[in-house]
């Protein structure tokens, strides 16, 4: 891939072989900013997993404690109390037979989706669509739910879903680049802990192989993975 002059202009300002401390990374992200917009800061992480075995799958959500940044557009596939929860929880889109039609024409100009579980067997038939756009309901990603307005303000204040693929890698955006040092720390923490604490049971050796941060135009900074884990373990 051919790269561009800025980009090629910013890996030369950090060393590629070094592992740096977290905010030592993020200063660095900072400085190679691209200034004509807010660029979204994104963490990624190797796991020592087997992605084929079903034992092994690492997957789950977490709550953003300074969220990403973004403002969610939340789409519930709900009727009735149900239906009206959601509105009231602050939901952009809500219905079923009337938001599946538009989007069997194709729009999908949303972030997250949530449905009650009576809904499935209507939303099931919109997973072509909406499964290669991740934007599936799931039980997993708390997005099948019948506790309506805890899962669309959750999904507003930023609650993330992070999952390996077929590679082992978790990439997951964790804030905009204008945000505090201390508020991307904060969020790359919170998101460790839970892929920490999600750890196989079957999975074994070392189980973070290398934790890499970006920005949207930037190259991808090492993070000195053992002493990083070992300070969030240690708090």
């Amino acid at each position: 891939m051919k790269r561009g002059k800025k980009y090629i202009q910013s890996t030369e300002k950090f060393d590629k072989e070094k592992a740096y401390e977290i905010n030592e990374s993020i200063t660095l992200l900072k400085e190679m900013a691209n200034r004509n917009f807010d660029e979204t800061v994104e963490l990624h992480v190797r796991l020592g997993v087997d992605p084929k075995k079903a034992n092994q799958m690492v997957r789950g959500t977490v709550v953003l404690p300074h969220g990403t940044g973004k403002q969610v557009k939340v789409l519930v596939f709900a009727e009735g109390d149900k239906a009206e929860e959601a509105k009231n929880a602050g939901a952009d889109f809500v219905g079923m037979d009337d938001l599946a039609e538009k989007i069997m024409g194709g729009w999908t100009d949303f972030d997250v989706a949530i449905a009650t579980p009576d809904m499935m067997g209507k939303v099931g038939k919109l997973a072509r669509i909406l499964g290669p756009r991740r934007l599936m309901p799931n039980p997993k990603a708390g997005t099948i739910t019948n506790e309506i307005e805890k899962a669309v303000k959750e999904a507003k204040a930023g609650k993330v879903e992070y999952r390996i693929d077929k590679f082992a890698n978790i990439h997951v955006p964790i804030g905009k680049i204008s945000f505090d040092n201390d508020k991307i720390s904060e969020n790359s923490e919170s998101v460790m802990k839970a892929i920490l604490r999600d750890r196989p049971a079957s999975a074994k050796g070392r189980y973070v192989r290398n934790i890499t941060l970006c920005s949207t135009m930037s190259p991808g900074i090492k993070i000195d993975s053992v002493n990083y884990i070992k300070a969030i373990q240690a708090k």
